[in-house]
């Protein structure tokens, strides 16, 4: 969202040593305010091992965050009224409740203090099994539902695909995205937009990227046509660049089916960069929004 222009501020905690120091210059440089960041003595900087996928061979995520300084922050270490000064949407990932007991109560007292202020709450879902293990013998899926269905009453955008409202809401499996957004409205009628990313792909390396919108005060499914990817660079971070989009969109108040074609545009020029940044301007996005998309070289 910074990289598109947006004023835009990243909320954690990090430990107070030179890593994270690096960590933060990193996010300033892309143009990120980094002002809400706590600094703690306590707790180590969470990270994650990749294994890239190739062909028909999936990739492989290794997730080491116990113990992360955002993972132990109590919410009371937040300034929540300095956080939200001035925001106009507040968007949380399903990942951070997934790491903790602690980070899963922070993440619905945040919720609950975004809407209590009337700020827009994007929710993208980012449903990951290996890391809802904080509470045996529930299953990931069982403590990841119980979770999420605290949260969502306070959020006003939803944010994921099939397997993540299937699997984190506990909702019957339907090919009918309209149907599904439907449904997840009419449980949690405080959503205004239900917005779904739609992969198909035949390898790791071949995917195709759409998306849809489903607007809730006209009942209304909005659709993305998919693209086809065939040379697959990075797609992690591909969903929460369609996110980005999202929420760009939404700021600059357009239509629903412009809103929906962005962020799916922005979602699959994310997968042709290595690493979780999307470096895409506007102008390449909207280029590719127009069907500029055959990859010729700008001279």
């Amino acid at each position: 969202m910074a990289y598109l222009g947006i004023d835009a501020a990243f909320v954690t905690a990090l430990p107070d040593h030179a890593i994270a120091d690096a960590c933060i210059a990193d996010l300033r440089s892309l143009g990120v305010e980094t002002k809400h960041i706590l600094r703690s003595s306590e707790g180590r900087l969470g990270i994650y091992f990749l294994e890239h996928g190739a062909n028909q061979r999936g990739g492989n995520v290794i997730y080491d965050r116990d113990g992360s300084a955002v993972a132990i922050t109590p919410a009371s270490a937040y300034d929540w009224d300095a956080i939200f000064t001035g925001c106009e949407c507040f968007v949380i990932s399903g990942i951070t409740p997934a790491i903790s007991r602690n980070a899963a109560e922070v993440a619905l007292i945040a919720v609950q203090e975004a809407a209590h202020r009337k700020i827009r709450v994007v929710c993208d879902m980012n449903y990951r099994t290996k890391l809802w293990r904080w509470e045996p013998p529930l299953s990931a899926r069982e403590l990841a539902t119980r979770t999420m269905r605290m949260l969502l009453p306070h959020v006003t955008v939803f944010v994921g695909g099939i397997s993540d409202a299937t699997a984190m809401l506990g909702i019957e499996t339907t090919s009918d995205h309209c149907a599904l957004a439907a449904e997840i409205v009419q449980q949690f009628p405080n959503l205004t937009h239900v917005a779904m990313t739609v992969r198909d792909g035949s390898s790791a390396t071949m995917q195709c990227f759409g998306g849809t919108l489903y607007e809730a005060a006209t009942q209304t499914l909005h659709t993305a046509p998919p693209y086809p990817i065939t040379h697959v660079v990075d797609r992690l971070g591909a969903g929460d660049a369609f996110t980005a989009g999202l929420v760009y969109s939404f700021l600059q108040n357009s239509t629903p089916s412009t809103t929906i074609a962005f962020a799916t545009a922005t979602g699959c020029l994310a997968h042709s960069i290595e690493g979780d940044y999307n470096y895409s301007t506007r102008e390449e996005i909207e280029a590719l929004m127009l069907g500029e998309g055959g990859g010729r070289v700008s001279r």
